[in-house]
């Protein structure tokens, strides 16, 4: 006889306090720079624990949300806390480290390979790639275009087809990963600057340079704030 009766998943408590956050937000006509209140008041508006509007506070700062100051407070970094669901961050969680291991395999070799074989076309790619990145980031976005071109830029001069393949494999995961550390704060204007670095060794032809630049550039994306986040904490 089949099981239809299943346990019923209740929303964790610091869940249901970002829905709260999000809708006072609304109402309150909240915008991006504005503080929320402190979380001891918050705890006692909403009747919870602070460590629960502290976990809260969390979720809202892995996803980009808001900026925690310490000893300043949280201030809204958008005009709105819309907000993922929590299971999507520990899919995406439990996914990273993988994603990251197989990047900096496949990424530095690849900076290698360009290195050794790119040509005056794939040296005006990649630089027209960091030229769209920076004019990304000069009108306050990310950079995600230009990130996403450069780095195509490079496994194209590498021309090694089954890296390549690899690379495509793992697109989808790879845009997640370039996503989650480009919007951590000041991230767009350092990965400029080691994009920089990486093309300035693949111009001279060095490969152990571009190889090692890579490398570095690739564990910079690893230090995300994502990883440092324990889902069911409530500390």
């Amino acid at each position: 006889m089949s099981d239809t009766l299943r346990p019923i998943n209740r929303p964790r408590l610091y869940e249901q306090v970002v829905a709260s956050l999000r809708d006072y937000v609304g109402s309150a006509g909240l915008r991006a720079g504005d503080r929320l209140p402190p979380e001891r008041e918050l705890a006692e508006r909403l009747g919870v624990s602070r460590a629960s509007v502290k976990q809260a506070i969390v979720v809202l700062e892995v996803q980009g949300l808001v900026d925690v100051r310490h000893g300043g407070g949280s201030y809204l970094l958008h005009d709105t806390l819309e907000a993922e669901p929590v299971a999507a961050l520990v899919d995406r969680r439990r996914r990273l480290p993988d994603v990251l291991d197989a990047r900096e395999a496949l990424e530095t070799k690849l900076a290698e390979l360009a290195a050794e074989r790119r040509t005056e076309d794939d040296l005006a790619e990649i630089e027209s790639a960091l030229a769209l990145m920076r004019q990304e980031i000069d009108a306050g976005e990310y950079g995600l275009a230009g990130d996403r071109r450069f780095h195509a830029a490079i496994t194209a001069a590498a021309r090694s087809s089954l890296l390549a393949e690899f690379m495509r494999m793992i697109a989808d995961q790879i845009a997640e990963s370039r996503t989650e550390s480009l919007r951590q704060q000041g991230r767009p204007e350092k990965s400029l600057e080691q994009h920089w670095r990486i093309a300035a060794a693949i111009r001279a032809q060095d490969g152990a340079a571009a190889n090692a630049a890579m490398r570095r550039h690739v564990r910079t994306v690893s230090r995300v704030r994502l990883l440092s986040w324990e889902p069911d904490g409530e500390a």
